[in-house]
């Protein structure tokens, strides 16, 4: 388990997954979309080359979130996904969990949150994938600080990727990193993962701005039954076996 797009690259070599973690919001946006039958294509800009990419891709954009109106309903917050009307299509910029998705080669990419943690967990295991010889890389996305690339960690992927490490260890994954292993027993031992993820900096942000529904739908607990999975630049639902 590593941190944000450098952490990707680091324990990323060598993976056969890489599972990015960005509860607020990104991952959690993917799980909402794609459970309602739309392929999320990941762009790291939400700026002009977005709106190129988007048209190239035949998708939807979503916009920011204080953009968001009847003729583009959809941003990065998971209600707005929710409330809006269904397509088939969507491009989803991020400058975190996006970025990191999209920047990955030579590995399967899976988008994981709390509301899809133990499916993904179940579909990672039943591809034998968590061993020493075929490893699962978490990324957790974190934030930045203003004006720097510079990963800050995030309360809320600490417990994502936590929540997924404990379940892929129940299930029968080995040799877990120490930083995995610390992150499944944070998730482990937290009585009330939704009050701490309300009342952490970065919930507390999201409802001083008015999207306290992004957060409770983010911590609603094993909530999807889906697997967010890339394939041909887009991430599409698969069943866990």
């Amino acid at each position: 388990m590593e941190w944000g797009r450098a952490g990707a690259g680091a324990v990323g070599v060598g993976a056969v997954c890489v599972v990015v973690v960005d509860v607020l919001s990104f991952t959690t946006s993917v799980s909402v979309a794609v459970g309602a039958g739309t392929a999320v294509f990941p762009y790291r800009w939400r700026d002009e080359s977005a709106r190129e990419f988007a048209d190239r891709h035949d998708a939807a954009l979503a916009v920011g979130r204080r953009q968001v109106g009847a003729a583009q309903p959809w941003s990065l917050s998971p209600a707005a996904i929710r409330r809006g009307p269904f397509t088939e299509r969507l491009v989803l910029p991020s400058p975190n969990g996006s970025a990191i998705a999209a920047g990955v080669s030579g590995a399967t990419v899976v988008a994981a949150c709390l509301r899809n943690y133990r499916a993904v967990a179940e579909w990672l295991i039943s591809r034998n994938w968590g061993t020493p010889t075929r490893p699962i890389a978490i990324i957790a996305a974190g934030e930045h600080w203003p004006g720097s690339e510079v990963a800050r960690p995030a309360v809320e992927d600490w417990l994502g990727a936590g929540a997924l490490a404990a379940a892929l260890l129940d299930r029968g994954a080995t040799d877990p990193s120490p930083e995995a292993l610390s992150a499944a027993t944070t998730f482990t031992s937290s009585t009330d993962v939704p009050a701490l993820i309300a009342t952490c900096a970065s919930g507390r942000e999201l409802a001083a701005i008015g999207f306290a529904d992004d957060v409770a739908l983010a911590t609603e607990l094993d909530a999807d039954p889906i697997v967010a999975v890339l394939v041909d630049g887009a991430f599409t639902a698969r069943q866990p076996s």
